[in-house]
């Protein structure tokens, strides 16, 4: 067995195909990730990435309701992110909704991005809807309002909660 040590200097400056080889090894190496690089899932001919408004994030969270994953995951997009691109997208990376959702591996966390995008497909009785895309980078895209729109019913639910324990404590 041979070891190597790199710096994160070196690292941050390696090609793209490295630093995701290097990823890959260390999610590998603690069972989070795939046995191979997977690639992410193909696009389907005229699907598209749509923005959601406020009525549409209610109605996916009323769709996933039963299933704490995937609540974790959908409120994950609720965070800022990173814009980038004309038109703009919203940009996060895989393996930090995992670690924030505190799921087992990608699996169940693109198992909980495909309940979402089908709960999206039946509130917009659109089959080429998508909530969110991918790259090759590892990162999952969602639309800025689509951004918006979950942190506005985040803040929503939260003000419930908060009226509930208000009312309670009464």
């Amino acid at each position: 067995m041979i070891g190597i040590t790199l710096t994160a200097d070196q690292i941050r400056s390696a090609p793209p195909e490295v630093r995701r080889w290097i990823e890959h090894q260390v999610l590998a190496g603690l069972g989070l990730g795939p046995e191979t690089p997977s690639a992410p899932p193909l696009p389907v001919p005229g699907a598209h990435l749509v923005a959601c408004s406020n009525d549409d994030a209610a109605k996916i969270l009323a769709q996933i309701q039963g299933v704490l994953p995937a609540i974790n995951v959908f409120f994950e997009f609720g965070r800022p992110g990173i814009a980038l691109g004309q038109p703009p997208v919203m940009i996060y990376r895989l393996i930090d909704i995992l670690h924030h959702t505190r799921l087992q591996n990608i699996g169940q966390v693109m198992a909980s991005l495909e309940m979402i995008n089908k709960a999206l497909i039946e509130t917009r009785h659109d089959p080429s809807a998508r909530f969110c895309g991918f790259d090759h980078e590892g990162h999952c895209l969602i639309a800025p309002e689509t951004q918006r729109a979950i942190a506005s019913v985040w803040q929503t639910v939260i003000a419930k909660q908060h009226g509930v324990a208000e009312g309670e404590a009464a």
